[in-house]
């Protein structure tokens, strides 16, 4: 009877352990990110350092020193957050991208930030001025100053545009819920590094000069960046990342004059919030 009962429970096992067996050989695998592409759209909030501006003409060449700017992200509202024709006027992300692999991805994307240097702040300013129709002329040594608006008015609001190709790894952090959830929502890790070109639309008064408000391929940027996705149904999903980077602008445009220029350097940290679209 022993022997009975051992033989009993060794074929009761035997089948639970097909049984397992062949569930699990005839269960598809998971698809694979290899071969899809994505689409994201989002918006951003971002500081930055201060930095050293040098603005040189034909009759002036001085450097603010360390000069104060900040972001201007759009107020919400329904008129500019649900109107396509005004999607782009507050700081905003976008781009499309590919999966070399599971893992890996390129991607190109445009991030619209907007730098607004703080006006009346005072700094120390070096260098000359021998520019007419203003009251600002002559030669500076390092001695402070208030930045006034006939001074300079001096943004990139429309905007500090960083176009930036993106290598990025993609890994699945909770695979236990994208079993359990039969792959309808699925967890990811993403870091990146990037390298891109800045075409700012620089609003500059200087001086006694018009109004400078147009495109200009200024300069290049680096960046890093660490986020967080889910992912529903395959496709759709939400992503939230922090990117930091260095940005060098050694040709930016103040005036409608070409002999008049601008250049500066400066650290960036970006918080970003993202839809996006795998297919």
């Amino acid at each position: 009877m022993k022997h009975k009962n051992t033989l009993l429970l060794a074929f009761a096992l035997l089948c639970t352990i097909s049984s397992f067996a062949q569930t699990t050989l005839n269960t598809p695998k998971p698809k694979g990110n290899k071969g899809k592409f994505y689409f994201f759209w989002g918006y951003n909030r971002a500081l930055y350092t201060k930095s050293n501006l040098h603005l040189y003409g034909e009759n002036y060449d001085f450097t603010l020193h360390k000069i104060v700017a900040k972001d201007r992200q759009t107020p919400f509202s329904a008129d500019v957050y649900l109107n396509l024709s005004k999607l782009t006027i507050p700081q905003c992300n976008y781009g499309l991208g590919y999966y070399l692999n599971d893992h890996y991805s390129i991607s190109l994307s445009a991030d619209h930030m907007k730098y607004v240097m703080v006006q009346d702040q005072t700094v120390n300013i070096s260098g000359n001025i021998a520019e007419s129709g203003t009251a600002y002329n002559g030669t500076y040594n390092n001695e402070p100053i208030a930045v006034k608006e006939d001074l300079l008015l001096f943004e990139h609001t429309d905007g500090l545009n960083y176009i930036v190709v993106e290598c990025n790894r993609t890994d699945n952090v909770l695979p236990m819920l994208t079993h359990c959830t039969g792959r309808k929502i699925e967890v990811n890790v993403t870091e990146g590094i990037g390298i891109g070109a800045l075409l700012p639309r620089t609003n500059a008064t200087l001086l006694s000069n018009k109004r400078n408000d147009a495109y200009h391929l200024a300069g290049y940027g680096m960046s890093l960046k660490v986020g967080i996705d889910v992912t529903f149904f395959h496709h759709f999903y939400l992503a939230g990342n922090l990117k930091s980077g260095f940005i060098h602008m050694p040709d930016i445009r103040t005036t409608m004059s070409k002999q008049d220029h601008a250049a500066q350097k400066f650290g960036f940290a970006q918080g970003n919030f993202l839809l996006g679209w795998r297919f």
